[in-house]
């Protein structure tokens, strides 16, 4: 008999965690077409429903689940539908969710890193447990979330599944209609003609971004009188600098104001130039759940250099230069190897490639059905 199953899709044009909602729906109504589901979204999303698969129903709701009446309006909600399991693909679930539900965790940086004050903050930090205690399976995007939910949290391995995201395929494929003029006229738009370094993700404190500014600035002092890199820039594209004073003041004392530019978020086709063009693409996270920027970076034949820590290792293997993130000058290092050495650059395109292959969104979607399928078998036993 098929499953009737709601995913909730409200996040479905955010950064980051949009993309794996956006790439899972399709890959579930590519691989699937027995069960039933429901996608709850926002009203402002729903011409992105509109060609959806029969076996897919998208329905409506309007208020944030950051809303503390969420919790029970949400709930009430779902329960319209009659569902046989629910799936929040990220860890912001409603205290009386009904069950069974199936939650994906992105990250566990909110309890192993971000330690904020206030009312607030101590609520969603319950719910945030909470919402994995109770959860008849638990999604982990990485064998490194997998631990810390695992020694974090004491949930059994018994109700983990740990099942990998994937590249936006976007960057996989080659674009469409666009050319060479197309290319110089979104580096014009943005004034952008020299050599750069690239960053791409938020500006949160674990991201690591004032270590490196610090490190680009070394950097920068060490090749002041290299033909190809004497101008060098850093682009950072994400949350903008004003949020982050810790950021701002980096960039000051290290004298860097005018080689480091804060663009905030770009269409994807614009972040695609951005990573084909980019002499190197940076990633020196202190904490990962996943880390797709890399992958994507390595997509668009970029040679990537990432923190040695966290999930990092694994999503990127031997196809990038791994660096101690807590080490400025190891940083640098890694920058200035693969800015200078032309065999290595190569060589790390080519590992690139080949890594990318690993993560797959048809894979995901398979194990993700796999699990939707254990935990209705778990509640009729």
């Amino acid at each position: 008999m098929p499953l009737h199953i709601a995913i909730d899709v409200r996040h479905y044009r955010d950064f980051g965690i949009g993309t794996y909602i956006r790439n899972l729906v399709a890959a579930l109504g590519r691989v699937d077409r027995e069960n039933h589901y429901v996608l709850v979204g926002n009203p402002t999303d729903a011409e992105s429903f509109q060609n959806v698969p029969p076996n897919f129903h998208a329905v409506y709701y309007q208020r944030s689940d950051r809303v503390l009446i969420d919790n029970v309006a949400f709930p009430l909600f779902l329960r319209r539908y009659s569902v046989d399991l629910h799936h929040v693909p990220l860890n912001a679930v409603p205290l009386l969710m009904p069950r069974p539900y199936v939650v994906t965790i992105h990250d566990m940086s909110s309890i192993v890193y971000e330690r904020r004050a206030g009312w607030r903050n101590t609520f969603e930090l319950y719910r945030f447990r909470q919402g994995l205690l109770q959860a008849d399976r638990v999604i982990a995007v990485s064998e490194a979330t997998q631990r810390d939910v695992e020694q974090v949290l004491g949930i059994p391995a018994s109700r983990i599944r740990m099942i990998y995201s994937a590249p936006d395929p976007r960057f996989l494929a080659e674009p469409e209609g666009r050319n060479r003029g197309d290319h110089l006229r979104i580096l014009e738009r943005y004034g952008i003609n020299y050599p750069f370094l690239l960053y791409v993700g938020n500006i949160r404190p674990q991201k690591n971004i004032p270590r490196l500014v610090e490190a680009f600035a070394v950097l920068r002092g060490d090749l002041e009188s290299h033909p190809a890199y004497k101008d060098l820039r850093l682009i950072i594209i994400g949350d903008e600098i004003s949020r982050y004073p810790q950021v701002r003041r980096a960039v000051i004392q290290t004298r860097v104001e005018q080689s480091v530019r804060f663009l905030g978020f770009v269409p994807i086709e614009t972040l695609r130039v951005l990573y084909e063009t980019a002499a190197a693409f940076v990633f020196p996270s202190l904490y990962e759940g996943f880390g797709l920027p890399p992958l994507e970076a390595m997509a668009c034949g970029t040679p990537v250099v990432a923190s040695n820590v966290s999930s990092l290792p694994e999503v990127v293997g031997d196809a990038a230069i791994g660096v101690n993130p807590e080490n400025v000058f190891d940083i640098a290092r890694g920058l200035r190897e693969v800015l200078l050495d032309a065999d290595l650059r190569s060589e790390l395109r080519q590992r690139g490639f080949e890594q990318v292959k690993r993560f797959n969104w048809d894979w995901t979607a398979r194990r993700v059905l796999e699990t939707y399928k254990e935990v209705a078998r778990d509640r009729d036993s």
